[in-house]
């Protein structure tokens, strides 16, 4: 017999019913166990607790854990710890259109805080890219829930194993027309009022932050401008550079341009601050609109981003029919595009790929080379030309 709880919770307020704590599971180790977890709840906590440093990965995380033990307890009335192998296929194609939706997904796909009654796991149904990267989670999960003696075994190691295919072109990026576009569009925003004005000069380096510079969103968010400093090169020349604590708590140095320092000096002076930082200064990268010194959420970034781009698309449909095709583009666009399109018009302009690898702070040059595209143009090019048929 299933037993329904009203509606989902997130995991730091819920409440699981006796039966469906997994304290009985039937997928439960029964030897020495290396955590004291004696539910399912608890040991999915000790599980999350070792990404607690890392905010962008415990997030992403939790969510996946969080969806899969409600889905276990409300759809199907059993355990986490009792699902099955066909548990899991079933789990996999609810993620392809979460139903009920009124139980499931947010109303309008918004996103509502989680103490919100509103908040719900899902905001719509999740593309094919996002349900893969979900199994992927939650297998990490139980491959550690495994290891740490708390579960039997993994019900997802059953999985069809597919071979490792080599990585694809960066397809979400833009062309330098359609950046163009964007840049077009910022520099007309209007600057009529103050608060219009501070709001442009936000615009107008936040992007130049994420494309000079190729910082992911997360990383705008939670550097300051304490973390510019300059240093001489083996010429004698001053030349200024952005520490980042990026992805995986890894540091890097992205070279601050003059360009990226002109903007960073005109940003700072609309905000009344002094044209160069100061070295360990606590001031965020970006400012909220008024007078508060407090980082802007990744959220509220995000916002600023993707207002812009809906703005530009706009205007290009405004100017056609024919420019539909590039505003779809543009309305799909994101804040991490822009880092994508850092990566691709610098290879495009044949800076090293080292030099491209390190500034991204790329792992390998195995990532970085997916920004090639100029060398698949020139293929299908030159195939076109070189190779015919001609009947």
């Amino acid at each position: 017999m299933k037993t329904a709880l009203p509606a989902p919770r997130p995991l730091d307020a819920l409440e699981l019913p006796a039966g469906l704590d997994g304290r009985h599971g039937t997928n439960r180790a029964h030897g020495r166990t290396q955590v004291a977890a004696t539910d399912d709840l608890s040991a999915m906590r000790a599980w999350l607790a070792r990404f607690t440093s890392t905010k962008t990965t415990f997030d992403n995380y939790r969510k996946e854990a969080e969806r899969l033990l409600l889905w276990a307890v409300l759809q199907r009335g059993k355990p986490l710890s009792s699902l099955t192998h066909e548990d899991l296929l079933v789990y996999q194609q609810f993620l392809a259109d979460p139903q009920p939706g009124a139980r499931w997904t947010a109303s309008g796909g918004r996103k509502h805080p989680r103490s919100d009654p509103r908040w719900r796991p899902f905001y719509g149904p999740l593309a094919p890219a996002s349900q893969r990267q979900a199994m992927v989670i939650l297998n990490v999960m139980f491959a550690w829930l495994v290891q740490a003696g708390y579960l039997a075994g993994n019900p997802l190691s059953l999985s069809r194993q597919r071979a490792r295919r080599g990585q694809p072109r960066i397809v979400r990026y833009l062309s330098p027309e359609l950046w163009l576009e964007v840049k077009s569009w910022i520099q007309s925003m209007p600057q009529e009022t103050a608060r219009e004005r501070e709001h442009h000069a936000r615009v107008r380096w936040l992007f130049t932050l994420l494309y000079l510079g190729g910082l992911r969103i997360t990383e705008v968010g939670t550097n300051t401008m304490g973390r510019f400093f300059r240093r001489g090169d083996e010429s004698g020349q001053d030349r200024w550079w952005l520490e980042v604590l990026g992805k995986g708590d890894r540091e890097r140095l992205v070279p601050a341009t003059a360009e990226m320092m002109t903007e960073l000096g005109t940003y700072r002076r609309t905000r009344g601050l002094p044209t160069l930082p100061s070295p360990g200064e606590a001031t965020p990268l970006v400012l909220p609109i008024g007078q508060s010194r407090r980082p802007l959420t990744r959220a509220a970034l995000h916002r600023i981003v993707k207002d812009v781009f809906s703005g530009a698309a706009q205007a290009l449909r405004a100017r056609g029919e024919d420019q539909a095709h590039r505003a779809d583009r543009l309305e799909q666009a994101s804040a991490h595009w822009l880092r994508h399109s850092a990566g691709s018009h610098m290879a495009d302009q044949q800076v090293d790929l080292r030099l491209v690898r390190d500034n991204l702070g790329h792992a390998s040059l195995t990532t970085t080379s997916q920004y090639l595209h100029v060398d698949d143009d020139r293929r299908h090019r030159e195939t076109g030309e070189k190779h015919r048929i001609d009947w």
